[in-house]
């Protein structure tokens, strides 16, 4: 038996793209952060972030150094998360969203890590949660 207890990414300032990460989510910096590593509680996972000297950011969509990784989160309101990414420090790299409002646009947050930003069909918001449909 196991279970995942997170995801750790290599960057050259753990503190700040925790930072950003907390803002990002809405959940707080994990007890014990420190400049080495530093994450932020995503339900029973850690988000996590670790420092690596002479860190080398991926280059998306470079096949010279492509992502290794990338975060999907979903959002009820992409113009508006779009905004509040933005001012945090994320870049939009591509927009891949459809005239009906659905798909994602692609960001690298401050250390050039690739992350996403959905918004899928049929997906409801309750309580401010994300509910996905029922497999049918």
């Amino acid at each position: 038996m196991l279970q995942l207890l997170g995801v750790v990414v290599d960057c050259p300032d753990p503190l700040a793209l925790a930072r950003f990460y907390a803002e990002v989510t809405g959940r707080p910096l994990m007890a014990g952060s420190d400049e080495d590593s530093a994450g932020i509680a995503v339900g029973t996972m850690g988000l996590t972030f670790q420092r690596v000297e002479h860190h080398r950011a991926p280059g998306w969509p470079d096949a010279v150094h492509p992502k290794q990784f990338h975060l999907d989160l979903e959002v009820d309101d992409l113009e508006a998360e779009q905004r509040r990414v933005v001012g945090l420090g994320a870049t939009l790299r591509h927009d891949a969203v459809g005239p009906d409002g659905h798909g994602w646009r692609v960001y690298t947050d401050p250390a050039g890590h690739p992350f996403c930003l959905c918004r899928h069909e049929g997906v409801a918001w309750v309580d401010g949660r994300a509910v996905w449909p029922a497999d049918g």
